[in-house]
This record gives C-alpha cells, structure tokens and sequence, in this order.
C-alpha cells in the first residue's frame, strides 16, 4: 500500500527548486538550509527516485524532478486558490459599488438598496440612473440592469437573468366611465392612449394572450415619450390607455388611481429585467454580494399587480 504523500515535503521541494539552492530558500523561509535538505532527501527516498542532482557547486533537476515539479508546483497553486476562496467568502464586504439602471427602476430600487447599505456598513453605492445605453466597461460600472423584451446583444458582457416584468393595459377611471371598460383587444382601437418612444412610426397596441395568440391593434398616440413615469401621469390625468411593467402600476392600482384592463392579456412578450456585469473574475466581495441581493429581491419588486 503506497504511504500517504506528505504536502509539506512537497511544498519544501518546490521551495528549494524556485530559490535555486536550499541555502537561498532556507533564507526565505526562515528556516534551517539542513532542515530542508533532509526533508528533500525523505521525499526521494520514499518516491525511490533522485529529484535533485547536487553538488557544491550544481543543483539541477533530474527528468523525474521536473516532472515532479511540475505536478507539485500546480498543486500548490490549487492549494493557494482553495484558501483563497474560502477567504473572500468570508471577506467583510466594503469598497465602492457602480450601478446603473433606468430612471423607471430607480424608484422601486430605493428602499431595496437603502436597506443593502444598512447591513453593510463599510460599501458606498454610486448609483447612476440613465434611459441611455451605458457601456459598463467603458464607464466604468460595475453593475448594469437593464429591461427588455428581446435578447441582449453579444456584447461579452455576463448576463444573469433577474425576474420576468409583465407589462399591462391601464386606465384611470374616470376614463373608463367616460369611455367604457375594453372587454376584447380590438375595442382599445375606441380608446385615445399615450405610447412609449419617440419614433414618428405608427402606433400599435401589442397583446399576446397565454395561449400564444397575439392581437396588433394600430392607434394615434395622444403622446409619445421615452419616459414611463410621464405616460403614468398622462394615463392619471385621463389623457388615455398605457401600457406599463405591473410593478410601475401596483401603487396607482392600490390606491384607485389606475385600473387594469383586459386581464388575459400582456402588452410586452417576454420582457423581462437583467443583472450584466463586465466579468465574473476579480469581483469585489461588495459586489458579489450586491449581485445576490437583487437576484434575491427582484422577482418580489417586480412581481405582478
């Protein structure tokens, strides 16, 4: 039965060979070069092989040796990355975070990251809220989230995916009793409403039921704006029909200010939020633990109405 190797021959072994000699490396070590040398010797001996050729004057690798070397060289720095991470686990988070979203998700972010600050007394959060494209790289960010209903570009940006954002038609109520409550997608075609974006294009109403059937139902915006906040006002004010992300409703719905319409359908396919980061190597204990802070979070904050 081969006898258990001990790493520390191993360790003192590559030691001896990166500092040339056992004399250089005794110094380095702060131990004796004799200390060394006998422990060199046990590892041939039990491996019955000669790993060092020495003299006064010459200390040089066998074939074995470097073979040997090798092998022990990249165990060592296994052992080196397994200490590392059990170190960064445990590594109090602190340092800066960079984060950029858009205006619409600063406000449901707040008292989420108000509240990752206050368990995590030593990191500072620079938030940056912008509807523009940021390039995290280039910018500098360390955190990216981003809504969307078609696949992100390959940008060699890390993707995680956050929550599902289900988008649906609003009113307020004095609308509807003005105008009547929309039963059928085509019915909203009778309703004045407000669009998101500013391209000249035609306007269309987009609903997809969830046994995959879709209705387009093209209409005259009353205004178009690139900002949801702005069409949920116009839609308070009564200027007509929205469509929003349900967590940008659920106050006005609480409160009587909005109604949902035509409950079966969803006006956005597929949209969802996602978490991009420039890499997933070197990141920061602060960051990651951000990262799993609003993976943990965001399904509940953009949860339905």
């Amino acid at each position: 039965m081969t006898a258990t190797p001990d790493l520390n021959d191993h360790y003192f072994f590559v030691q001896s060979v990166d500092h040339g000699g056992f004399s250089a490396a005794g110094r380095a070590l702060d131990i004796p070069k004799s200390t060394l040398s006998r422990r060199v010797i046990a590892l041939e001996s039990r491996l019955r092989v000669r790993l060092i050729e020495r003299t006064s004057r010459r200390f040089v690798l066998t074939d074995v040796g470097r073979e040997f070397y090798r092998h022990a060289q990249a165990m060592l720095i296994e052992a080196d990355a397994a200490e590392e991470a059990v170190t960064r686990r445990l590594a109090e988070p602190s340092g800066t975070i960079r984060l950029t979203c858009s205006i619409g998700m600063a406000r449901f972010l707040a008292d989420p990251l108000t509240r990752f600050l206050a368990t995590h007394p030593k990191v500072n959060l620079v938030q940056m809220t912008t509807n523009r494209y940021v390039d995290l790289v280039e910018e500098g960010f360390d955190i990216g989230l981003r809504g969307h209903s078609r696949p992100l570009p390959d940008s060699g940006l890390i993707q995680r995916r956050l929550s599902p954002t289900p988008w649906h038609a609003f009113a307020a109520p004095a609308h509807l009793d003005r105008n009547g409550t929309p039963e059928q997608p085509q019915e909203l075609a009778q309703h004045a409403a407000v669009a998101l974006g500013t391209r000249s294009d035609e306007a269309a109403w987009h609903l997809y039921a969830e046994d995959g059937e879709e209705v387009v139902v093209p209409f005259v915006p009353r205004l178009r704006s690139d900002d949801l906040e702005t069409l949920k006002t116009a839609a308070i004010a009564g200027l007509g029909l929205v469509s929003l992300p349900a967590y940008l409703a659920r106050n006005e719905v609480a409160q009587g200010r909005l109604k949902r319409i035509l409950p079966d359908w969803i006006t956005q396919s597929h949209a969802e939020i996602t978490l991009l980061t420039p890499s997933r190597r070197g990141q920061l204990p602060s960051v990651r633990a951000l990262i799993h802070f609003l993976v943990a979070e965001y399904p509940q904050i953009a949860s339905d109405v």
